[in-house]
């Protein structure tokens, strides 16, 4: 579930250059600081109540792959991307720095595909068995050392392999969005706009060619105001973890945003945003 505050659009969406200094760079602390929430075991939970991705998305992912049918998902968290890549690919190799989140993915459903490989282990640096005709990133890659990382996957991708990163674009109604987005702002401490731009960044320092760029048609997702709330707070900037003691006023306002407009269930359009390509050893 991504959240973007006045209208930011979704991190792998982004076509055109921005400056990345400054605020709009994702610096190792902002990493750091974030990064610890995904080691917490009620967060990894929570990830459940998050919009699943559209199935049209695993079928556009399966024109990605070149031989082998190998499949690294780097920062797999849950296995929302590698717990659907078994109708395609004969291996796929999740792995995930966080103990927390492979253990929630293993008892997911899909989880004990023999074919998925749960890894524990940061991208950068854990042992892999390439070659792969295929590496998928779902919402994760910004969370790396991008200087350690996109060389790697460059020696690692078979011949023709390609870089795909996937972000979800889940759409918010205008009744309640900007209210939601105020509550957010109020409460948590993280600005987002430091995710801004991943992939300019990413081009000017040599570490990417970008070959293209998709959005999936729409999926209709709907859940309880309580679920819905539960999604938020499997989020880096809306956890337990970030917002401490605010955490239990946050979900109290969110729940009266809705109770004064009578909602019990939350429908979302739930699209798939797309970006693939080349990583490149600069």
């Amino acid at each position: 579930m991504a959240v973007r505050p006045r209208g930011q659009s979704p991190r792998v969406g982004r076509r055109r250059a921005r400056s990345s200094r400054g605020r709009h760079r994702v610096t190792a602390e902002v990493r750091r600081a974030l990064a610890s929430v995904w080691t917490d075991r009620e967060a990894a939970s929570l990830y459940r109540y998050r919009a699943p991705y559209p199935p049209v998305l695993f079928e556009a992912l399966r024109r990605f792959v070149v031989p082998p049918p190998v499949v690294l998902d780097a920062g797999c968290g849950t296995g929302a991307l590698s717990r659907h890549l078994g109708a395609f690919a004969s291996r796929i190799d999740a792995i995930d720095p966080s103990a927390a989140m492979i253990e929630e993915g293993r008892r997911l459903s899909g989880g004990d595909d023999p074919r998925i490989r749960w890894i524990v282990g940061a991208a950068e640096s854990a042992p892999l068995d390439p070659p792969y005709g295929l590496i998928t990133c779902g919402k994760s890659l910004h969370w790396m050392d991008h200087d350690v990382v996109m060389p790697r996957f460059a020696d690692v991708l078979a011949p023709g392999g390609r870089l795909v990163v996937v972000d979800d674009d889940v759409g918010y109604p205008p009744l309640w969005k900007k209210d939601l987005i105020a509550i957010i702002e109020r409460h948590s401490p993280v600005n987002p706009s430091a995710f801004k731009d991943l992939f300019g960044d990413l081009q000017r320092r040599g570490l990417f060619e970008r070959h293209g760029f998709l959005r999936t048609t729409v999926a209709p997702f709907e859940q309880s105001v309580e679920d819905f709330i539960r999604a938020l707070q499997s989020t880096s900037s809306l956890s337990r973890v970030t917002l401490g003691e605010r955490t239990d006023a946050f979900a109290a306002d969110v729940r009266a945003l809705f109770a004064r407009l009578g909602i019990t269930r939350i429908a979302l359009p739930v699209a798939a945003m797309v970006v693939w390509g080349r990583p490149l050893r600069p």
